[in-house]
Formats: structure tokens, C-alpha cells, sequence
């Protein structure tokens, strides 16, 4: 199976790099800029699992994409995801599977419209990663899960090649048939954790710290309930073990969004929290006239995007 890679960062770069080193028949689309890091210095991954370094890694720019691919995994971020998807269009074809990990669920309907929605899977990463000044790859915990599967949860025949294509590879491949359950459970649980470290500026163990659990605990339960409200339901034990991941006492635990903030850097606050607060507002008439933790969340952080904005002009 051939696989393109869109991008060669954190996620990307990491997923990339297992499969790379087991064997797989991987391309990286990367801008000129990360072209010339990986000429330059190869592939690096550091990571307690195991570190990679794999030079010249084959990779490729838009303008020299002349061939079309049987997977495409799509890890950028929220607010590239039009220029992603400009930057690989010429490698789709009618038998292309677009496996993308962003956070939240308007991407899938964003692709579908691009391409067609047979053209789209379900799937996410659970992975907490990294980049230094050097463009080298930073694992930060011993997590490096990836799920996909078809939208409709069918065990197709392509969904079977691709779960082929992904196993042994270094990294937890599970192909899963109630994906887009597991895509807004994870949703639920980013968008509490980045809502809060993100707009506190602190890890989950300094909120708590300060008293802020019943905050986090009301943050989450406005996420399940619009996810109960589009029917997928927060499974209680997935539940119970997101409210012990954020409310331990002396956690550690941050979002990349904060990292992304402490550097100043552009944040998902619409694909995050924006399009939650939405499905939030449409669904739930009690909402209006009051405040919600999302809305407080939503308005501190595109706080954030205003005052950088300003100061970039």
C-alpha cells in the first residue's frame, strides 16, 4: 500500500517514521522549508519507545505530486486543513482513503465536501508529542495510539488493508468499528483539557491546586452533553476515566494549546471549542442568556487570538 504523509510534523512525522522504519512503502508532503530539514538532517524522532532517525526520508512538494495514493494520513492542524487539502487533491483517486487525526468532527464533513465521503475514514491519535527549535520530534509520554476505521463501522475489505498496511508497526494500530464514537469521545475529553489548561494557563494539577475542580467537572459535562445531544453518549466508563484524568491532584497534565499559546502560536479554538459552543447553542435552549464554561472558555481564548492578531499588525 502505498501511504503519503501530509506533513512531517509532530504527528505526522511520528506515525511517518514508524511506519518508515518498518518497512512501509511511505512518502512525506512536506513545504520547503521542512524539505530542506529533513535533507539536511534526516528524520528524528525522540521517544522513551524508542528514538528514530532516518535520513532523507522520501518526500515530495505539491507541485511534484504526479500519481495518486491508497492511503493519505492527514494530521495538520484545524486551521490548515483548506490548504491541506489543496496541497494533496492531485493524489486522491476514486480507490483513495483519506485517514485524517484532527481533534473534533467538522473536518470529516469539510473533507467530504473537498472529495467525495467515500473517499473518508474515521480516526484519531491518542499521543502526546512535540517539536524543538531543530525540527526534531519530541515523544512526551509512552502513549502512541491510533485508531481509524470506516465511518460506517462496516469491516470492508479496504479497511482491512489499511488495518494490514498499519499493524506492526512500532505504534498501537486498532481498527475499530465505532469510530466516530470514539472521535467525539476524545472531542469531549480535548476540549475540557485544552478549554482549561489553555484558558487558566496552568497544568490540570495547578487548577485543581486552586480549587477549580468543579469547573473542569462542569466543562466536561457541557461537552457530554452535546455529544449525548448528537447521540454519542459518553460510554460511563470512558466518563469515569476522563474525570479521574482531570482531576488528579497534582497532575501535570497540560494541552498542546497551551504550549501553543506559551509560544505564541496560532491555537484550534474553532475546530476545538468554537464548533462545541455552536452545537452547544443549537441544541440546548436553556443556554441562552447565560454563560456557559465553553462560552467563557471560547471567549478567553479567541481573547487570546485577538490580542495576538493586533500585535502581529
Amino acid at each position: 500500500m502505498r501511504i503519503l504523509i501530509v506533513g512531517a510534523g509532530a504527528i505526522g512525522g511520528y506515525f511517518g517514521g514508524r511506519l518508515l522504519e518498518a518497512g512501509r512503502d511511505v512518502t512525506f508532503l512536506v513545504r520547503p522549508g521542512r524539505a530542506e530539514e529533513l535533507d539536511r538532517s534526516g528524520l528524528i524522532v525522540r521517544s522513551p519507545l524508542g528514538n528514530i532517525q532516518y535520513p532523507s526520508p522520501p518526500h515530495v512538494m505539491t507541485p511534484m505530486l504526479d500519481q495518486t495514493f491508497d492511503l493519505i494520513l492527514l494530521s495538520c492542524k484545524a486551521y490548515d486543513l483548506d490548504a491541506a487539502m489543496e496541497s494533496f487533491s492531485a493524489a486522491v483517486g476514486p480507490q483513495t482513503v483519506i485517514l485524517p487525526l484532527l481533534n473534533g468532527m467538522a473536518h470529516l464533513d469539510r473533507l467530504a465536501e473537498r472529495f467525495e465521503p467515500e473517499n473518508v475514514l474515521g480516526g484519531q491519535c491518542l499521543i502526546s508529542l512535540d517539536r524543538d527549535a531543530s525540527g526534531a520530534i519530541l515523544h512526551l509520554n509512552d502513549t502512541n495510539q491510533l485508531a481509524f476505521g470506516e465511518r460506517s463501522g462496516a469491516l470492508t475489505p479496504r479497511i482491512l488493508k489499511v488495518a494490514e498496511a498499519l499493524a506492526d508497526a512500532g505504534f498501537d494500530a486498532n481498527l475499530s468499528q465505532q469510530i466516530i464514537q470514539e472521535m467525539w469521545e476524545k472531542w469531549c475529553f480535548i476540549a475540557t483539557g485544552a478549554g482549561i489548561t489553555g484558558s487558566m494557563r496552568a497544568s490540570i494539577g495547578d487548577v485543581i491546586a486552586s480549587g477549580g475542580e468543579v469547573m473542569i467537572l462542569k466543562l466536561l459535562a457541557e461537552c457530554a452533553q452535546v455529544a449525548e445531544d448528537a447521540g454519542y453518549a459518553i460510554r460511563r466508563d470512558v466518563r469515569q476515566r476522563f474525570q479521574t484524568m482531570l482531576t488528579t491532584q497534582g497532575s501535570k497534565m497540560t494541552a498542546s494549546m497551551l504550549r501553543d499559546i506559551e509560544r505564541g502560536a496560532p491555537i484550534e479554538v474553532e475546530h476545538v471549542i468554537g464548533d462545541m459552543v455552536a452545537r452547544r447553542s443549537s441544541t440546548d435552549q436553556s443556554a441562552k442568556g447565560q454563560l456557559s464554561m465553553l462560552e467563557a472558555v471560547y471567549v478567553n481564548l479567541k481573547s487570546y487570538e485577538a490580542r495576538r492578531a493586533r500585535e502581529a499588525d
